[in-house]
Parts: C-alpha cells; sequence; structure tokens
C-alpha cells in the first residue's frame, strides 16, 4: 500500500497532472530501488537484536574497541553496526581470514578442470620430487595434512622477510623434514595454502596477488580487498589479505548461495560442497590455535558444525581478530570484523554471539 501511494505521487504533478513521458521514465529507474528498501524493513523488523546489541557494547573494549558486525539472511543484510573507528568500509589485515579466499580460488581452477585437487604437488613443483614429497596432494595443502615440519607463531614470521617471492618461499618447504607423512595428522600453519598459491601462480603464469583479484575478487565486486604486500616480504595466501566487512561478507554470500553472486556462477555447485567436506578427525589434529581448538577443518576454513562429514557451519577466523562464519543450516552469514590478536577469550566472545544470533535464526 505505501509503495503504490509513493508510485502514485511520482506520477502526478502539481494539481494531478500526469507527468511527462520523459519525467515517468526517469521515476521508473527510481522504483526499483525504492520496491528494494521497502522490502529490506520487514527483513529488519522480524529479528529482535537487542541481546545482539549489549552483547556487543559489552564486549567492544574486549573486542579491541574498533568493530563491525554485519549479518546476511536470505538475500539481505538484516543486521549492521559500527563501533569505534571502524565502518563496514573500513579496510584491515585479516590474517588467517585469507586461507579462505585462497582455497576458493584454487576451486575456481578445479572448476575450470586446470587442475584436481587429488593432484600431487610435485606436477607442478619438481622441488618436491626432489627431496622425496611427491606424495602430497592440494587436498592435503588446503586442510593442513602436508606433515611438512612447521614453525610457530613469531619465527615463521620472520622467516618470511628472508625470501623474495612465493616460489622461493615454497621451494624451501620443499627442502624441509616430514614431520608425519602426509594425511596422517593435522597442524594448522602457512605451508599447505601458500603450496597452492604457488601452484596456481605456476598454472596461470600469474603472481598470486593479480590472479585472486581479476578472478575472484572482480567477480564479487571486492574491490577494496587485495594480497599486496607494500613491506616487500612476498605474497601470503595464508595470511596476507587485506578487506573490509563489506568486500567479505560478498565473499560469504557467494558461497552461501552455493556459488552464485549477483546473478553470475563464481562457483559451482559441487565445488562449494566440496569445501564444505570435513577433512580430517578430531584426533589427528596436532596443533590447533587455542581458539580453534575442538572443531575439525574443511578446506580453508574451520567447521563449526557437522553432520555426516559435512559441514553445517564454517569459520575462518584471523589472528587479528576477525571472524567470519557461513550457517548453511540456518540460511546466515555473519561476520565480526577487528583488529585486535585474537585469544581465546575473545573467540568465546565470537561463539556467544552466534547463540544470540541462532536464537533469532532458528534451523528449519
Amino acid at each position: 500500500m505505501l509503495l503504490s501511494k509513493i508510485i502514485h505521487s511520482l506520477f502526478r504533478g502539481p494539481g494531478g497532472v500526469t507527468m511527462s513521458y520523459k519525467v515517468s521514465s526517469i521515476c521508473m529507474k527510481v522504483i526499483p530501488l525504492l520496491s528494494f528498501l521497502l522490502f529490506l524493513q520487514p527483513a529488519h523488523a522480524q529479528y529482535n537484536w537487542n541481546e545482539l546489541n549489549e552483547e556487543l557494547q559489552t564486549k567492544q573494549q574486549l573486542l579491541g574497541n574498533n568493530v563491525v558486525c554485519l549479518i546476511w539472511k536470505g538475500d539481505s543484510l538484516v543486521y549492521k553496526k559500527e563501533m569505534g573507528d571502524f565502518n563496514s568500509k573500513t579496510k584491515a589485515p585479516i590474517a588467517s581470514c585469507s586461507k579462505w579466499l585462497t582455497a576458493a580460488l584454487v576451486m575456481q581452477f578445479v572448476d575450470e578442470g586446470k587442475l584436481s585437487l587429488d593432484d600431487k604437488v610435485a606436477k607442478y613443483i619438481p622441488e618436491f620430487d626432489k627431496y622425496g614429497k611427491g606424495y602430497i596432494t592440494l587436498r592435503q595443502c588446503l586442510c593442513h595434512m602436508t606433515g611438512i615440519a612447521d614453525e610457530g607463531g613469531l619465527k615463521r614470521l620472520l622467516q618470511r622477510k628472508k625470501f623474495s617471492s612465493l616460489e622461493e618461499e615454497v621451494n624451501s618447504f620443499a627442502a624441509r623434514e616430514i614431520r608425519a607423512n602426509p594425511g596422517n595428522d593435522f597442524w594448522y600453519g602457512n605451508i599447505g595454502l601458500n603450496i597452492a598459491g604457488r601452484v596456481l601462480e605456476i598454472i596461470s603464469k600469474k603472481k598470486f596477488e593479480i590472479l585472486i583479484k581479476t578472478k575472484l575478487f572482480s567477480s564479487l565486486g571486492m574491490t577494496k580487498t587485495s594480497f599486496s604486500d607494500l613491506s616487500g616480504a612476498p605474497v601470503n595466501p595464508s595470511g596476507g589479505a587485506q578487506s573490509t566487512a563489506d568486500d567479505y561478507m560478498k565473499f560469504m554470500v557467494m558461497l552461501l548461495n552455493k556459488g552464485k553472486y549477483n546473478g553470475q556462477q563464481v562457483l559451482s555447485e559441487n565445488a562449494v560442497k566440496q569445501m564444505m567436506q570435513v577433512q580430517n578427525k578430531p584426533e589427528q589434529i596436532k596443533y590447533a590455535p587455542k581458539a580453534s581448538e575442538g572443531y575439525t577443518y574443511a578446506s580453508g576454513s574451520w567447521v563449526i558444525e557437522e553432520k555426516n562429514g559435512v559441514a553445517g557451519s564454517l569459520a575462518c577466523p584471523g589472528l587479528f581478530g576477525t571472524w567470519p562464519m557461513i550457517d548453511f543450516c540456518r540460511g546466515y552469514a555473519y561476520i565480526v570484523f577487528v583488529k585486535n590478536l585474537l585469544g581465546e577469550e575473545r573467540a568465546d566472545v565470537h561463539r556467544e554471539i552466534k547463540k544470540i544470533i541462532d536464537r533469532q535464526i532458528p534451523c528449519k
């Protein structure tokens, strides 16, 4: 009723005189926008976000003061809160949230038939055969089960600075000791996803940061997301992206919509299904960050809930505190975008946020 009154008023001039065809045509372009804005109103009205507002305000300082929280359900943004100096367009490093993006780029190449997840890495990087690691697969790279000895935290960051390129860094992985046979245990780190990123460079003959921008980010309109590193360190497919809350939400909406975004099939439905497959067992996990303990892993993301080996919800938290998550059962995606080191206490806040959202959006 409200929309029809607005439309009627647009087509009638002063005194009820009908407008010219030219003015009418302009109004016809405005009407879809008005319809969309009115459509959003009931989407917000059907939820009560008071509890979530209170939780975010109470935990704002713990999360780092600068916080953006977005929730997407169906085809609408149903919640948005900006706190401190951050807004949904603020760009910041997202650390390991990058892994999900890199895994999706790999799946684009799988969709195109340019590689298989069960391809041996040595097929593309002979250095791995040279050091007796020719049996490691791309699938194992995406789920941290290469078996290659990994360094922890600060030592890993310092080591990266000595390399001039991703190629040089990945070749050094080939020369490392094997900690366990590939596929036998899980050790969270940067090795696997960076190997996968280098394989994509070899296949495409393009630098990783350019490749992911042209193939994935452009398709999703993620204009403020990049892997460019001005420090001179090599590109880091495992943790080197910078993004915004708005941009990263576009990526999650694509996954939530079975690979489709804005009418374009960015990933096949089968590729998204493969990204939801659980790749390890709890007893195989030899190392995981405190914030992720208790979860299994898929391809580039943690499995928060699962049923029969398929993820019901996935999350990809980063070291700097940003926590993106998709709940496929309830049909929503959310992101809490911050820049503050993620500790166990802050991870508990994110888990509580999910519980609050779940009470508003039950699983059907």
